[in-house]
């Protein structure tokens, strides 16, 4: 089998020589078993931390160490040398900041596309996602997240649509490529009560042998024999600090390295192998909020799913996991000061995000309350000018925009004057066009070069696999 047909252009074969890496000590020398250099991939996994800045990984890590003594999954793969290690230029087709939809659609058609779209070019031209490649390839095919499945970054894996907001319809078309692992959240793009058209997506998923599940205790259960549709929240699945504090969301929702191993767990005995798409797609959610606590404790959460990969990877021996993110957002870190290590140590006390603080306060509540609410969550107590402040946005006062903030609730502010006690600084709400991580492990991970585009990711999969291009 010619190797080369796997890359457009011979673009991966010589992208990034004539650059400097900016981690070759370690991306570089890795030590590598010449008999398996070329050994095929059976199964891929790709774990992906959406809109997850540096300062983001940084911090998750710092919490981590801090707390427990012990580092992130993802850096302890750098430090113990197990991975090879890139960075990858994510830019779409009609900016140099992309979204999740164009981000995804790079991996998964390999072609940069426009912004909002997922696999179809401006012209029309549609290109077949790599899912449904590895799908006629014979293997099993998911993918788990902590947003609606029907979300931009699974589905650019898995379908075509010239809209990501086309919820809906992707939701049918799933069905139609007949996934094999579906999870996340998402019920109001299923349920016929809740979707424009009246169509029970549930019924249409068992009447092909799904077998859908909605709670925690029921994915557990589920048979590891037949394909699985499940989704636990009408939207995104609860911040981790939020449902871990909360009994009945704790008993009701999966974590993300829950979703993972029952994904493997179903598709592992395939004779042909597997691909899975792992998400943890409120980081980003996060991210645009300038929520901290939702951030760092989902980013923990991606990080527990690492270590389920890695463990069933270690043991196969057959499996290439991947580990990266689409893009920046908000871009946050630990701003120095004399107090910076005591103050961003202070999150470990937190209970829950700055959503559940916000949503819980209206026009009638009072100073009191909002300074008592913020105690509770974040182990602070606010000036009462403070608590005016954050009250008047209820008060019709102020509005604060951003997205996934339909309340206009005011993130900003709240992350403004938590800065002040546990030194975490943003610079936006919005994605940013950063260059981000990429870490490869197991059979086709020597084919990573120090840098390299998106795209590039879409046709390293194939050549590790062993699967031909033919589209």
């Amino acid at each position: 089998m010619n190797r080369r047909k796997f890359f457009k252009n011979g673009s991966l074969l010589t992208l990034g020589t004539t650059l400097l890496h900016p981690f070759s000590s370690i991306a570089n020398n890795i030590p590598y078993d010449k008999s398996k250099k070329n050994k095929r991939a059976k199964n891929i996994i790709m774990i992906v931390s959406d809109g997850m800045s540096i300062g983001t990984l940084t911090m998750a890590d710092l919490y981590l160490s801090r707390k427990t003594g012990k580092c992130s999954n993802w850096l302890q793969l750098y430090k113990d040398n197990k991975v090879n290690r890139a960075l990858m230029d994510m830019a779409s087709a009609s900016s140099i900041v992309t979204d999740s939809a164009a981000a995804s659609s790079s991996w998964g058609g390999g072609v940069r596309i426009n912004n909002g779209a997922l696999n179809v070019s401006k012209k029309g031209e549609e290109h077949v996602p790599i899912w449904q490649k590895f799908k006629q390839a014979g293997k099993k095919a998911g993918c788990v997240t902590t947003v609606p499945i029907t979300h931009a970054t699974p589905a650019g894996f898995c379908i075509n649509s010239k809209s990501r907001n086309a919820q809906e319809k992707i939701a049918e078309k799933y069905l139609e490529q007949k996934f094999d692992v579906m999870m996340g959240g998402g019920d109001k793009y299923f349920s016929p009560e809740k979707r424009k058209d009246k169509k029970d997506m549930y019924q249409a998923f068992a009447s092909y042998g799904y077998e859908v599940v909605k709670t925690r205790n029921e994915m557990f259960s589920a048979s590891i024999n037949k394909p699985v549709l499940g989704v636990f929240e009408d939207n995104g699945l609860p911040y981790s600090i939020d449902r871990d504090n909360n009994k009945d969301l704790f008993q009701k929702v999966p974590t993300l390295a829950e979703m993972t191993k029952k994904a493997i767990d179903n598709m592992k005995n395939h004779p042909n192998g597997f691909v899975l798409q792992v998400e943890a797609g409120k980081v980003d959610w996060a991210a645009h909020g300038n929520d901290i606590a939702g951030l760092i404790y989902d980013q923990v959460a991606h990080d527990e799913a690492i270590g389920v990969a890695m463990d069933f990877a270690a043991q196969d021996e057959q499996t290439l996991v991947i580990i990266t993110t689409d893009h920046g957002n908000a871009n946050p870190g630990v701003i120095y000061g004399k107090e910076a290590n005591d103050n961003f140590d202070s999150i470990q006390e937190y209970r829950h995000t700055n959503e559940w603080i916000l949503t819980g306060i209206g026009k009638e509540t009072s100073v009191s309350q909002i300074k008592e609410r913020v105690h509770y969550a974040n182990n602070f107590a606010l000036t009462d000018e403070e608590a005016k402040l954050l009250l008047s946005y209820y008060n019709n006062f102020k509005t604060e925009e951003g997205l996934y903030n339909p309340k206009h609730l005011p993130f900003k502010t709240l992350a403004e004057i938590q800065q002040r006690h546990n030194s975490v600084g943003w610079i936006s709400m919005q994605h940013s066009a950063d260059y981000v991580e990429l870490a490869m492990y197991g059979p086709g991970s020597h084919l990573l070069k120090p840098f390299i585009k998106n795209t590039d990711l879409h046709y390293l999969m194939l050549e590790a696999a062993e699967v031909e291009n033919k589209f």
